[in-house]
């Protein structure tokens, strides 16, 4: 049999492909043919069948993932969700020795997963920040007719690639949806300022959204050096330290929380536009996609105070939680 240039043998491909490998793919995934019978409809060896069905999953032809419902089957997912009266707990394995990026995707890949699954037409999505809301929001792959997704913070000074503004609007590309930016600062100077900011019928309207919002999707983050407050651009290492101080261990969508989850209040807080904790916890299903042992406090303290619904994590933090 004749081969091309590139080693793949010269058949008689259907008029409907013009791929040899994107033939292979459909007669593997959509007619659930095996790999034998593909080399014999094919007329090729069984190994360059093999070869097609990789070359199919490099190329992005293929997109396999794991239904999300059945991850949040198993017994650390089921006895996270019923020790913390989550609606649901999805725990996603890592592999042994990865980094923080690669713990990062297979959160990304798992959250938006989950997003996918429970969105429903024509529904408001609420949105926070952060590198683990960026991950989802790239990893989105389905589209969800009539979506709104609406910004919960206002907007950081600095120009960093995991802002409030950019997971909004690449969520709101990749499903397809409506975009609504919050047009107002982060901090305002003075508390007056920004409770009279809050009364503009832009902001009052952005408001009114996210209370009549289904889901929210945000991260958690710690106190610690790395975390994602400190490099946000929005609170000086001054004022973090000051919530440290007075007992905060995490940060959830800006607010503050000691470890048993109660938000830790000061001067800042009255000049933060964005969501309040009562505003969130209003908000029916709330998705919090975060993980790594650097957060497990944080966790914990936003799983014991009821902000999260549904919960997304790795293995790892899922045992440390379930231990404490």
């Amino acid at each position: 049999m004749a081969t091309d240039p590139g080693g793949r043998s010269r058949v008689a491909i259907p008029a409907e492909f013009d791929d040899i490998v994107i033939w292979a793919a459909w007669l593997y995934y959509e007619q659930g043919l095996n790999q034998s019978d593909i080399a014999q409809t094919i007329g090729v060896s069984r190994a360059s069948v093999v070869n097609y069905l990789q070359e199919a999953r490099e190329r992005g032809v293929v997109r396999i993932s794991m239904d999300p419902g059945v991850m949040a089957q198993q017994s650390l997912a089921r006895g996270l969700a019923g020790r913390f009266g989550l609606a649901e707990a999805l725990v996603v394995p890592v592999a042994p020795g990865s980094d923080n990026q690669q713990r990062l995707a297979a959160l990304g890949a798992a959250g938006a997963r989950q997003l996918e699954r429970m969105l429903t037409p024509g529904e408001t999505l609420c949105v926070s920040w952060g590198k683990t809301v960026l991950a989802v929001a790239d990893a989105i792959s389905q589209p969800v007719e009539g979506v709104t997704v609406a910004q919960v913070t206002g907007a950081a000074p600095g120009n960093r690639d995991f802002s409030a503004e950019l997971c909004t609007a690449i969520l709101a590309r990749n499903l397809g949806a409506v975009s609504k930016v919050m047009h107002a600062p982060a901090v305002l100077s003075d508390a007056r300022l920004c409770e009279a900011l809050r009364r503009e019928p832009v902001i009052s309207q952005q408001f009114a959204l996210i209370r009549a919002a289904q889901t929210i999707l945000f991260g958690i983050g710690s106190m610690g050096p790395d975390s994602t407050m400190r490099i946000a651009d929005i609170a000086s290492a001054e004022e973090i330290n000051a919530y440290a101080a007075a007992g905060a261990e995490a940060v959830l969508i800006c607010r503050f929380l000691d470890a048993a989850g109660r938000q830790v209040r000061r001067e800042f807080d009255q000049r933060m536009m964005g969501i309040e904790l009562d505003e969130l916890k209003a908000i029916p299903r709330r998705i919090c996609v975060a993980g790594g042992l650097s957060k497990l406090g944080a966790l914990r303290a936003a799983l014991q105070a009821g902000y999260i619904s549904h919960l997304v994590t790795d293995v790892e933090t899922a045992s440390a939680l379930a231990e404490g």
